[in-house]
């Protein structure tokens, strides 16, 4: 789980890297103005790409291996290593809709606002997951909230 994580950090740094330009939005500016819209915008969309990029490598990858592997601990291995990449497409493939929804959020003027609260998220916590929907707070009671019925 926490390389699968590191994976989805690394595509967002990548995506960040990859963006024109050195604009990153600041607190001094009108919050969720233009010129933050755009940048978030442009990010969630080179995300994306960079996702759909990675999945294409991986498709490929499978299209290309060998199917079955001769000796039986090299095939547990290989299947090992295959579940755990078609997992980790899975996980991104959810990330993808998230994206898209974000997407949605910013052309209906909704981004950047709790869904729960409708407070500013945070440029902070916008920047670091640009998929988030709540403020550290809400999203803090949420999960406490899951917690406590799960263990119920």
């Amino acid at each position: 789980m926490a390389s699968v994580l590191g994976d989805e950090i690394d595509i967002l740094a990548k995506a960040r890297r990859s963006l024109p330009g050195e604009y990153v939005p600041a607190d001094d500016e009108p919050y969720m103005g233009e010129a933050q819209l755009d940048y978030f915008r442009r990010l969630l969309l080179e995300w994306k790409k960079s996702i759909l990029s990675a999945s294409a490598g991986t498709l490929q990858s499978l299209q290309d291996g060998p199917l079955r592997e001769p000796d039986l601990n090299d095939r547990a291995s290989s299947e090992t290593d295959w579940s755990i990449e078609l997992r980790t497409r899975d996980r991104q493939r959810k990330l993808i809709a998230k994206i898209d929804s974000a997407m949605r959020r910013i052309d209906e003027g909704d981004y950047g606002f709790c869904e729960v609260t409708g407070e500013p998220i945070g440029l902070g916590r916008l920047i670091a997951r640009p998929i988030a929907t709540m403020t550290v707070e809400a999203q803090e009671a949420h999960e406490r909230r899951e917690k406590i019925s799960r263990d119920i």
